[in-house]
């Protein structure tokens, strides 16, 4: 259940998309009626508040939910001290026919868009694939990429968001994970549900709201790289949270009271049994975070400033200006280096630990 809220909060407040096919042709959602109204002269800001309290209200009914389904998380604890083997299905003779739709699916949702992706990228300015198109092949799209100005510094902050922000949010998280599932506390479901309240709104609204709020209390961080690590800790934050509690919640208390009956501290305990038993769950949900925080466009169109863009920033500019094969060629490049490092991810939480 908690899978499925966030893939439905992920679709409804899905910007880039709606943007990129939607307004060309006058098809809108909340999220590009929103970017329009902010964009538009004169910024029409209280329009833009409507349509996010619209969307307040969907998701905020889903939060809800969930955070009482976690809050019985003793009754869903599978993972003790005895032996754990996870019970495979046996599909038998439907397996080909399970086969077969995942092999349609991947060809269609994967390999066809980057295949037309990748013929674009090579081609002097957009055209259909077609055997005559083959001698208008070129590097051009890729040598312009390489020598962008901005390409470098793009990157390299890219790099510094989404690491920086998936680390520590899955940190944080794991600590609130524990004081939420396995604690008694009085009120630790509003400590759930304020850092789960980020999930609700949309990354266009999350963005204005910090833009404005950083702009009337001056610190130092407006027009640099920390307000963006802000924005990305605090949308991403409920995604971790999500990850460390569908992990916590199938540790029994039972390892902890024999730490304990051990003579170990808390947080001794925290750090040897607890940790090394989320690290499935820290390792997916930290990938899952440096992902969506390097495709991140929706808050950081809002927020980036010269010098402080990020790789998105740069697609959407390339888009703007009607520069489709270059984009294709970023695009292709963007792909291939979260490829890379999904499969390094993968490989170091396999080396610490995480088999499955």
């Amino acid at each position: 259940l908690a899978t499925l809220l966030m893939l439905f909060v992920r679709a409804i407040e899905s910007f880039e998309v709606p943007a990129l096919l939607g307004l060309p042709v006058g098809i809108h959602v909340f999220t590009s009626a929103i970017y329009q109204a902010v964009h538009r002269y004169p910024s029409q800001i209280g329009l833009a508040s409507a349509y996010g309290m619209t969307l307040l209200v969907i998701t905020t009914i889903g939060v809800y939910f969930v955070s009482r389904l976690s809050s019985r998380g003793s009754k869903y604890a599978t993972m003790t001290g005895k032996g754990f083997r996870p019970r495979r299905i046996d599909l038998g003779p439907w397996r080909w026919v399970a086969a077969a739709v995942f092999i349609v699916y991947f060809l269609l949702i994967v390999v066809l868009p980057f295949a037309v992706l990748l013929w674009s990228s090579f081609q002097r300015f957009y055209s259909v694939p077609s055997w005559q198109a083959l001698n208008n092949l070129t590097l051009d799209p890729y040598r312009f990429i390489f020598t962008y100005p901005n390409l470098v510094r793009s990157v390299w902050n890219t790099l510094i968001l989404s690491f920086g922000s998936a680390t520590v949010i899955m940190l944080v998280t794991s600590v609130i994970c524990w004081i939420v599932v396995k604690t008694k506390l009085p009120g630790r479901w509003l400590l759930d549900n304020v850092a789960s309240l980020p999930m609700v709104f949309p990354g266009l609204v999350l963005g204005l709201s910090i833009m404005i709020f950083y702009l009337n209390f001056d610190i130092g961080i407006y027009g640099t790289i920390w307000i963006m690590f802000i924005a990305y800790v605090t949308r991403f934050m409920p995604y971790g949270l999500r990850y460390n509690t569908t992990s916590m919640l199938q540790i029994h208390k039972e390892l902890e009271e024999s730490a304990a009956m051990s003579g170990a501290s808390w947080g001794t305990t925290f750090r040897r049994v607890i940790l090394p038993l989320l690290k499935p769950g820290l390792v997916a949900g930290w990938i899952y975070v440096m992902i969506v925080s390097i495709r991140e466009l929706s808050s950081s169109i809002l927020l980036y400033s010269p010098g402080t863009e990020v790789l998105s920033i740069t697609i959407w500019e390339l888009w703007e200006n009607g520069q489709y094969v270059e984009l294709s060629a970023l695009g292709v490049l963007f792909i291939l280096a979260l490829f890379v490092l999904v499969m390094l991810a993968q490989w170091l939480g396999k080396k610490f630990g995480v088999k499955e």
